[in-house]
């Protein structure tokens, strides 16, 4: 069993019909038929959504996510309208609330890698593959792939985890003509942000996007290149043959995996309360990541 170990309950503000409570984001309807996301604090890890929070998350998912938007406009519009917070909207929303356009949402999650770690380490040390795509011999954990592959995968539900598939199935499911959008524009969208972020110090090893159609319009969704959707390394200790630290929950997967949590994941249990100390460390790396691909001091 997973999921929320506290389920949250969401805020009612006027002229808002609440949609969904997801892992991190809640989800609302305004009176003009547009969608409104708030990204919370929350924290998750191992297919649960932690107790705790870290503070500041959901602001520097949202204001990366913007950034983001804004380096990639001419290669795939965007979803957001506006970043207005809606009248009588609690002041903790600010900064975290994005009104945007309701699109017909793909039903899959648009993965690219640059990069062997993770699922696709585990598939290609069996059987040379990752989603049933072909990679040489001799790669290791951290090594660089050949060219980037667009690996997809199912959605999964809270408490459940995405289900890698392959493209034959992804054209099953939506059609051949949306699966090569899906998958020229996935690759397009990572090569030109892994070339961003290399300039910037850090290397992209693999990132997720959400896409959803405008019409025929195939538009970029949800959030984008935030280290809740992407694996982030600091390219100065990258060493290929070894997990790479990274910017984004390693701490809380570390601590959550250490005897001193005394939680075994493979148990029925939720995971317990984070300590002070990884919940500042980990919120350091979000900002970190922040600064370092904008350029902007988060203070």
């Amino acid at each position: 069993m997973s999921g929320f170990v506290e389920k949250p309950e969401p805020i009612q503000v006027p002229g808002l019909v609440h949609l969904h409570t997801g892992k991190v984001r809640e989800l609302y309807q305004n009176e003009a038929g547009d969608l409104v996301m708030v990204a919370s604090d929350r924290m998750s890890a191992y297919d649960w959504v932690l107790p705790t929070e870290i503070p500041d998350k959901g602001r520097v998912l949202t204001q990366l996510s913007l950034w983001w938007f804004d380096q990639l406009r001419d290669l795939a519009p965007h979803h957001v309208l506006s970043t207005e917070l809606p009248a009588g909207a609690p002041a903790d929303w600010a900064g975290r609330t994005l009104v945007c356009k309701q699109l017909k949402m793909v039903p899959v999650e648009c993965v690219a890698r640059g990069y062997l770690t993770g699922s696709g380490l585990l598939e290609y040390n069996e059987s040379r593959t990752v989603c049933g795509l072909a990679l040489p011999e001799g790669l290791v954990d951290g090594s660089e792939l050949p060219a980037p592959i667009f690996t997809p995968a199912a959605k999964a539900e809270v408490g459940e985890h995405d289900e890698n598939v392959s493209y034959e199935e992804v054209a099953r499911q939506v059609g051949a003509e949306t699966a090569a959008q899906l998958r020229q524009a996935t690759l397009a969208v990572y090569s030109r942000a892994r070339d961003i972020a290399r300039d910037r110090g850090i290397i992209l090893a693999d990132t997720k996007f959400e896409f959803g159609f405008d019409g025929d319009a195939l538009v970029l969704a949800d959030e984008v290149l935030t280290p809740d959707s992407s694996r982030f390394w600091p390219a100065d200790t990258w060493q290929p043959g070894r997990a790479q630290p990274s910017y984004d929950k390693q701490f809380v997967r570390d601590w959550l995996t250490s005897a001193e949590s005394g939680w075994d994941r493979t148990s029925q249990q939720p995971p317990p309360p984070l300590p002070a100390e990884v919940v500042e460390r980990t919120r350091q790396k979000y900002v970190e990541a922040y600064e370092r691909l904008t350029g902007h001091s988060w203070a």
